[in-house]
């Protein structure tokens, strides 16, 4: 695996609605900016090869990484693929949509629920929204969020970015009710 770079942001809301948010509202993201694994080898029938040599790497990479970013345990977390023009959406959901990459992050999280997703084929530049969803509850509305990323210069053509996303709580000043009130 060829990974051209590694980037890590850290958001931080201090202040939501006009109000101070305590604790501060604290979303991490990493991602990889690999090269794609089946480029220029035209349609491939079985994606599992490049699979079994990627994704578990990926995974063990990422998400150490995120959870040590954010800098506590998630409470919420998501994932995302973006392939590059000259790749298939599958390239990317064949990576991250599978145990061997999701569990390095579901061990790092302590996290139960599956992980949501965005994959799709785009530019370099491209914005995309990590979907983030509670890591043991996913009905647990106040977890429900995205993050907004955008790599200026990835995916190139032949590349895909993977990237893990963790937040450290819910949305800030997050206040409507929990589903159970309107079942």
């Amino acid at each position: 695996m060829n990974i051209r770079k590694i980037v890590t942001i850290i958001d931080e809301v201090l202040i939501e609605g006009g109000r101070a948010v305590e604790p501060v509202a604290r979303v991490a993201v990493v991602a990889a900016v690999i090269d794609n694994p089946w480029s220029g080898q035209g349609f491939v029938e079985n994606l599992g090869p490049g699979i079994d040599d990627n994704a578990s790497s990926l995974g063990e990479l990422l998400a150490p990484r995120v959870v040590a970013a954010l800098g506590v345990t998630p409470e919420a977390y998501g994932k995302a693929a973006i392939v590059g023009l000259n790749g298939e959406i599958e390239h990317g959901s064949g990576l991250i949509h599978t145990l061997k990459f999701g569990d390095h992050f579901r061990n790092a999280a302590n996290a139960t629920t599956l992980l949501p997703a965005v994959e799709k084929r785009a530019a370099a530049g491209t914005v995309f929204d990590i979907p983030l969803k509670h890591i043991t509850d996913a009905t647990i509305r106040s977890h429900h969020q995205s993050f907004e990323v955008r790599l200026p210069d990835a995916p190139h053509p032949d590349e895909i970015v993977i990237a893990l996303a963790a937040a450290a709580q819910g949305r800030p000043q997050q206040r409507l009710a929990s589903l159970t009130t309107e079942q």
